[in-house]
């Protein structure tokens, strides 16, 4: 079988950064009560100009660069987001026309904060499938634009920014051991019933305004332990390896007790995972995409690596990928 190798990572983040005591000079909070129950110290949110496609473009040409590549070598884009541009047209198409490839395959997919691994198993099965050869596959979001600033418990969790990879069908692969480069298993699931637990409040067919985000926050936190560390179990049986054989795990950077709790239910040392929540907050799309390329760029991820990305997020959505860099 052939594999979808990782050529490049890409990331971008808006110009401004927020610190915890800054965000509090504007809501009521302070940076010990963000710091204790999140682990978030800063998150970056865009100003006039910064949009969803602006960082997404950014991250894209990073990860090109990264790979060596050239724009008009892509032919298929899928972009995750909660937060696009416009309604229509898919922001993955303001994202094309940007980089100079017209006509390729472009399209978003929508799964909030588990957007980015519905999209790389979505660009997987297509490259798998022979419909493309090399695909950009991103992660981003304006989540600042959707958030109820006067909600002081969900307001400080998240931020802005985007992230991208590169992957390519490899032809010339016919092993399907975990010893191959490229993704080896992915795993998806969607429970549609946790709706009220974490939405938008909000959209064109229902009250035809934008919304604000809406979460209960200890209902998600309990959710999000146990079916993260279900999905991850699914894909470690099905691939036969052992969680000690993973070299990193990158998560969505929801909060740092999700990490840690995660962490623990599945045996896994701390520092074998990627943590960048107290940087850049939760940036739901964009925070696997934009942790794995923060990782590879500081020297910790290496080629040869196995790699777990895990994500949650509303919905709710969940799901798990291990990857061979």
């Amino acid at each position: 079988m052939t594999r979808s190798r990782l050529r490049g990572t890409g990331s971008a983040l808006p110009a401004n950064v927020v610190t915890n005591a800054e965000l509090a000079e504007r809501v009521d909070t302070s940076d010990e009560w963000i710091v204790e129950r999140t682990g978030i110290r800063q998150r970056y949110i865009a100003e006039d100009g910064e949009t969803t496609s602006t960082l997404a473009i950014a991250a894209a040409r990073a990860a090109l660069d990264d790979a060596g590549m050239e724009a008009s070598e892509i032919d298929l884009i899928v972009l995750a987001t909660a937060t696009p541009d416009n309604t229509f047209p898919a922001t993955a198409t303001k994202v094309q026309h940007a980089l100079g490839c017209n006509g390729c395959i472009a399209f978003d997919v929508a799964a909030v904060c588990s957007g980015f691994l519905y999209a790389l198993a979505t660009a997987d099965s297509m490259l798998q499938s022979g419909m493309a050869k090399r695909a950009l596959v991103i992660g981003a979001e304006t989540f600042s634009r959707i958030l109820d600033w006067e909600d002081r418990t969900t307001c400080v969790l998240f931020g802005d920014g985007a992230g991208a990879i590169v992957i390519e069908r490899d032809d010339a692969s016919s092993s399907d051991s975990a010893d191959a480069a490229g993704i080896i298993s992915t795993r998806l699931h969607a429970d549609g019933a946790q709706h009220d637990l974490l939405y938008v409040d909000g959209g064109p067919s229902t009250t035809q305004t934008v919304g604000h985000l809406r979460m209960k926050g200890r209902e998600v936190f309990r959710h999000a332990v146990v079916n993260l560390a279900s999905v991850l179990h699914e894909v470690i049986e099905d691939t036969g390896i052992s969680t000690d054989d993973i070299d990193w795990v990158v998560p969505h950077q929801a909060n740092a007790r999700i990490l840690d709790a995660t962490a623990r239910k599945l045996g896994l040392p701390a520092e074998k995972i990627v943590v960048t929540v107290d940087q850049h907050a939760n940036t739901s799309a964009a925070s696997v995409p934009l942790a794995l390329d923060t990782a590879r760029r500081d020297g910790r991820i290496k080629d040869g690596d196995l790699v777990m990305l895990e994500a949650m997020g509303g919905g709710f959505t969940w799901g798990a990928s291990l990857i061979r860099i």
